[in-house]
């Protein structure tokens, strides 16, 4: 069995979602110059608020106020699902890897949601 996480840190998810903010900004860093007050900065401010949720949810006591922390953090995650479509068709670079890490992170987050929902603590 898995040892319990000490940390925010010592979340998968949070580390798979750290990872998808760092290649965001990479990825931002390359858009055209005109999208920096604009698309560059909704969508990093989207991609940390994934991580910034988990990361403030982690402490939480009650499962409720836990799983409303993920849930901003999902919302979060489908603002940055648009960001991705839109940098794609508006050509402004491969979103391929960008696209492959969100859905990972995806997944994790909603395996993480359930498991606070159905846990017995």
């Amino acid at each position: 069995m898995r040892q319990a996480a000490k940390t925010f840190q010592d979340l998968i998810v949070w580390q798979k979602a750290h990872q998808f903010v760092l290649n965001v900004y990479k990825l931002t860093g390359q858009f055209p110059k005109s999208e920096i007050f604009g698309l560059s900065s909704q969508f990093r401010r989207a991609s940390v608020s994934i991580a910034a949720n988990i990361s403030e949810g982690f402490k939480k006591k009650g499962r409720a106020d836990k799983a409303r922390f993920m849930n901003t953090a999902q919302g979060s995650l489908e603002e940055c699902r648009y960001y991705l479509i839109l940098a794609r068709d508006l050509n402004y670079g491969d979103m391929a890897n960008a696209i492959n890490q969100l859905e990972e992170v995806s997944k994790l987050l909603t395996s993480y949601v359930n498991s606070i929902l159905t846990s017995d603590s």
